[in-house]
């Protein structure tokens, strides 16, 4: 895959819609120890990632109007360092390779930053993340503010939140973007695909979690976009089961809920199919439930509905199934009014989707929600989920756990389902578990 975000025009969209007093401030992500002296692989900031392409720790990024927009603090090249961890871009590398303007080692920031953020009224900068972080902007902002007031300049008197301004550019996913979670999807189908194939009694949670991953890294990608949940029988009941140990039974559902992840844009997907490659009467009766929701709410993807449209639409066919499958008794409004609904569906029914699984971006303006807009992509993601012990729900339905799940984009006419190619109709999956 030779498709990259077009992190310059990011940059451009960014500086369009800052106000010429204002700056933008975001570091890396840190490492984190996974146990000992290891560490978990890194995965870098989506915002860093976003704005530049930046892939390793130890990084700050700028943005301000002028002659030097994208100042970035980097790691120092280190001869050392680079025999354990590997080449460092350094400095050089900032400026030759990912746009910089200017830069800097990161050691250096507490120098230069109040220098840099001279003339800036407002930042858009994250507090309350970092503590560290948060000393050095506030320490700068101090440093920064009698030079500033000798030359009648301003220093930030103002925060934003990220996600005023940078938060919502990302939300609207640019060609490039789809392009990648495009591709994300294709490998996902692939390990779902997989994953149908190998499912039979007698076969284990993780056999199933290595099959649907192994297509994504013999493709080149980082792997799964968030831990892969592997549940069958009763476990998928559970909503974020993650243990992955269980054996497959015969007469057993399987949910299976992982997307692929290009280049840091994940695809998020689950599937429910039976073990043995039929579904009883009572499993195809809870299931139909959900894919009607499913598509119901799908068909509400459009520009110009309201995000909150998604999940009444799901929550409605949901309850009117409930009533049907003898799950609940009583009239439709009412139980949707008293939220009765929760007892079997807990969860939202959406969210947005791209650098990270729960994208980033406001749910809601003004105190009402937001109305979809072209170039958003969102998950579908209704379910219901009957306890093993629950008395109150027909025995053949107890322990029942039915997600069913896709990434939408939304257009300026109808909905594009990104994930359609992956079986989600009782007969298409029956065919692909044989």
């Amino acid at each position: 895959m030779t498709v990259h975000p077009d992190f310059a025009a990011h940059r451009a969209n960014l500086l369009a819609a800052l106000p010429e007093d204002e700056a933008v401030l975001v570091f890396g992500a840190p490492s984190h120890v996974r146990n000992g002296d290891s560490e978990y692989r890194y995965r870098p900031d989506s915002d860093v990632y976003w704005l530049t392409g930046w892939e390793d720790p130890g990084v700050a990024v700028l943005l301000r109007h002028g002659e030097e927009p994208l100042t970035m603090f980097v790691q120092a090249r280190d001869a050392v360092r680079e025999v354990w961890d590997g080449r460092r871009p350094g400095p050089d590398g900032a400026r030759e390779r990912f746009g910089a303007d200017a830069a800097y080692n990161i050691g250096e920031l507490e120098q230069q930053l109040p220098r840099l953020l001279q003339g800036v009224n407002a930042l858009h900068y994250e507090f309350a993340r970092d503590p560290g972080h948060d000393a050095v902007v506030a320490a700068s902002v101090r440093k920064a503010a009698k030079p500033a007031r000798l030359h009648g300049l301003s220093v930030p008197e103002t925060f934003h939140h990220p996600s005023r301004l940078l938060h919502e550019l990302r939300l609207i996913k640019q060609p490039q973007e789809l392009d990648l979670l495009r591709h994300a999807a294709a490998l996902t189908a692939e390990g779902h695909a997989a994953a149908m194939q190998a499912s039979r009694p007698g076969c284990t949670e993780y056999e199933i979690e290595a099959a649907v991953v192994a297509p994504w890294r013999r493709a080149g990608s980082t792997g799964p976009g968030y831990t892969p949940i592997v549940a069958s029988g009763a476990n998928a009941t559970v909503l974020h089961y993650v243990t992955n140990r269980g054996t497959l039974s015969d007469g057993d559902l399987l949910l299976l809920d992982a997307g692929c992840e290009v280049q840091y844009y994940t695809a998020d997907v689950t599937r429910t199919f039976p073990v043995s490659g039929r579904f009883t009467a009572a499993q195809r009766d809870v299931y139909e439930v959900v894919l009607a929701a499913e598509l119901a709410a799908i068909d509400r993807c459009r520009s110009g509905v309201s995000f909150d449209a998604i999940h009444d639409v799901a929550v409605r066919t949901l309850t009117e199934g409930m009533v049907s499958l003898g799950l609940l008794k009583g009239a439709i409004d009412e139980l949707i009014a008293t939220e009765a609904f929760k007892k079997y569906y807990m969860h939202g029914t959406s969210h947005w989707l791209g650098l990270d699984v729960h994208d980033v971006g406001a749910y809601g303006r003004g105190g009402h929600t937001r109305e979809l807009a072209a170039g958003m992509v969102l998950t579908v993601e209704p379910g219901l989920y009957i306890a093993e012990d629950d008395e109150d729900a027909p025995e053949a339905m107890r322990g029942l756990g039915v997600r069913i799940e896709d990434d939408v984009l939304v257009t300026a006419g109808d909905p594009d389902v990104l994930t359609d190619a992956i079986p989600k109709a009782v007969t298409d999956l029956e065919a692909a578990c044989c």
